[in-house]
């Protein structure tokens, strides 16, 4: 991983070389991924991709229940930083430069000592305030986005790129209004740059429009990506988990299609596609087959678009669902919330269902230890096969955004965030206009157990839940809905007076978000350290 004109301490060269030999045992196992025909697949078992699994589903504003558009990230790897802050919005000198990082979702802190600059681009004028996460997610101006890795063919990823996934969404977000704008921006920034990463699909929305946009490298040696986006329809809701999801693209269509200039000319260099062979070009085949493989992925690519639109009855087991539908009823947070906690629960897939017991007072049950997180050890032991559902044990944190074009950006942007499993943990609302995050949030957890760090808070209640499952899910569901149900019921009441103080002075409108979005956290992260406690006592008899 050495550059040229930086120069590597001892520990960034560990650093390198076993990141180095991480992507040789994800190249590996990716390409042994078993082959499955192309059309409709009885697979049972799921194939799994060795790539973070996210999920993330997006709404049309004339889908949702209040016209916003909607996008989320249930950032669902377990290794990827805890902290949050807000970068500031900032104004730049001409001639200045904008440094590129080595992995910045693995950093500690925002000025991590260790962290690692492998380049610099020139900077713009102007950068916008943001949320900086491990995927950055909303920025000023109420441009939101998501992330879920899709992995795609091994021959294409670039050892001569500058920018990662991450760092992407960064400089989009820093310099873009708009979904149209960030990825101009991102074709402009990797063809000159390069993109360095896995295949990603990073979902974007403003407060009209809403799209998925999946990016690869151009391959080994080559500086450049492939990419395509495909619009969401304003009455429609679409999902991506970690396969890529579209299709055949309409190049003559901008309004719903957009893609990089060499799209077709890299498929056909590789052999991936052969123009004139009377088969129609397809995105996701040409670039990333494996993942539309993976019952992995496509099982929660079902379950997404079946609980919003049931009466299309999609096949649990079909390899291709479509890229978007219009739901039955209107979608709310709430609902998305419920999406993002499920598990299976009343379908076959439910991991809980056969493991059943009868009680003191002769009733068959399910085992008070039966949850739907068991790790391998656990399925191993109880016979149970695997199942990848919506709700991980291992988020590290999930955002749901709303962009709503009838507000000031500032109070019209909303993320409601919750860390860690998203099944017992409250998801509250950070506003697009606040100056910055609680204290609590902005302390990575991975690094030490400490008690004053948000993210302990809500993974300490998820871990103990899980022991007696089915018992403390109620006493954590108490507490949880309790504070998300006060957040809903202010909502209305807060964005009326902060609209109220934005039109006597923006920044008084900022201050009062600021001070309510901090005060919410700080109730939530002191209510489960006292639920914590509260669970030790009361099940210590039970471990």
């Amino acid at each position: 991983m050495r550059r040229p004109g930086f120069k590597l301490n001892r520990s960034a060269s560990l650093l390198a070389i076993a990141c180095g030999l991480c992507l040789v045992l994800v190249c590996s196992l990716t390409d042994g991924a078993a082959f499955i025909q192309k059309e409709q697949t009885a697979r049972i078992e799921p194939v799994r991709l060795d790539f973070d699994s996210c999920t993330s589903v997006l709404v049309g504003r004339l889908a949702s229940a209040d016209g916003s558009t909607m996008t989320s990230h249930s950032c669902d790897s377990n290794t990827d930083r805890t902290w949050i802050n807000i970068v500031p919005h900032q104004k730049h000198q001409p001639g200045e430069k904008a440094e590129i990082y080595f992995e910045p979702k693995r950093l500690r802190s925002f000025d991590d000592p260790d962290r690692l600059a492998i380049g610099e681009i020139p900077q713009v004028a102007e950068t916008y305030a943001y949320f900086n996460a491990a995927y950055p997610f909303m920025n000023e101006w109420q441009l939101a986005a998501g992330e879920t890795t899709i992995g795609g063919r091994r021959e294409l990823k670039s050892d001569e790129g500058l920018l990662d996934a991450p760092e992407l969404l960064r400089l989009m977000l820093e310099r873009a209004r708009t979904a149209r704008e960030a990825i101009r921006i991102a074709d402009e920034l990797t063809a000159r740059y390069g993109y360095n990463d896995w295949g990603e699909c990073l979902t974007l929305a403003d407060p009209e429009e809403v799209w998925l946009l999946e990016i690869y490298g151009p391959g080994k040696g080559r500086k450049g990506a492939v990419w395509a986006a495909q619009r969401i329809p304003d009455g429609e809701i679409g999902v991506s988990a970690n396969a890529s999801r579209i299709r055949r693209i309409d190049l003559k269509n901008k309004n719903y299609f957009l893609a990089s200039a060499n799209v077709l000319s890299v498929a056909k260099e590789f052999g991936w596609w052969k123009e004139g062979s009377g088969e129609p070009f397809e995105f996701c085949y040409a670039y990333a087959p494996d993942s539309r493989y993976s019952l992995y992925c496509r099982r929660r690519e079902w379950r997404v678009l079946s609980l919003l639109a049931p009466s299309f009855k999609l096949d649990p087991n079909a390899e291709n669902y479509p890229f978007s539908v219009k739901p039955e009823k209107k979608v709310t947070i709430k609902d998305l919330l419920a999406i993002f906690r499920d598990t299976y629960e009343g379908t076959e897939y439910d991991l809980t269902a056969s493991l059943i017991t009868v009680n003191r007072k002769n009733q068959v049950v399910k085992s008070p230890v039966a949850n739907p997180f068991m790790n391998a050890e656990w399925r191993e032991l109880l016979r149970l096969k695997r199942e990848r559902t919506i709700c991980s044990p291992t988020a590290t944190y999930l955002q749901i955004t709303q962009s709503r074009k009838w507000l000031p950006p500032a109070i019209g942007g909303v993320v409601w965030l919750g860390y860690d499993n998203p099944a017992t943990t409250p998801h509250l609302p950070f506003y697009a206009g606040i100056k910055n995050m609680p204290a609590s949030y902005e302390i990575d957890g991975r690094s030490a157990y400490r008690r004053d760090c948000a993210w302990w808070a809500f993974r300490t209640v998820s871990k103990l839940a899980t022991f007696r499952y089915q018992e403390m899910k109620e006493d954590i569901a108490r507490v949880w809905k309790q504070l998300e149900d006060q957040a809903f019921e202010q909502q209305v009441a807060i964005e009326a007076e902060a609209l109220k103080l934005y039109q006597e002075n923006p920044e008084k409108a900022r201050d009062f978000l600021t001070e309510y979005c901090q005060k919410q956290a700080g109730q939530a992260v002191a209510d489960y350290w006292k639920l914590a406690g509260e669970l030790w006592v009361k099940y210590s008899a039970s471990f």
